[in-house]
């Protein structure tokens, strides 16, 4: 305990972490609306198959163009529409990290 009775600094450095903590709590909110606003889109099959999310990674969008569709080969279908997602959920996961203030994604 420090001779003006706190404990290790003074109340000048509390207030500087109480702002830099608004200012990271303002960042993360923009962030996530900007999240919340973003389409992204994967493709498979020469674009046969297209998947659209939001930058929270929740399910906006599915085409599938007629020709994707074969009756005897369900699988290649099922294998395209996983491709896409997962090419859209790459890209919901790079903006995620380019948005979010550093150091924060680890919290999330």
């Amino acid at each position: 305990m420090s001779k003006y009775g706190g404990y290790g600094g003074g109340g000048m450095n509390m207030q500087a972490m109480m702002k830099q903590a608004q200012k990271l709590q303002e960042q993360m909110a923009a962030a996530q609306q900007e999240l919340e606003d973003t389409e992204l889109t994967g493709e498979s099959g020469g674009g046969l198959v297209s998947v659209t999310i939001d930058g929270k990674k929740r399910l906006q969008r599915l085409s599938i163009k007629p020709e994707a569709v074969d009756l005897d080969d369900l699988e290649m279908l099922e294998d395209l529409i996983l491709a896409a997602y997962n090419e859209a959920f790459a890209a919901a996961e790079e903006l995620e990290e380019e948005l979010m203030p550093a150091g924060i994604n680890g919290l999330m």
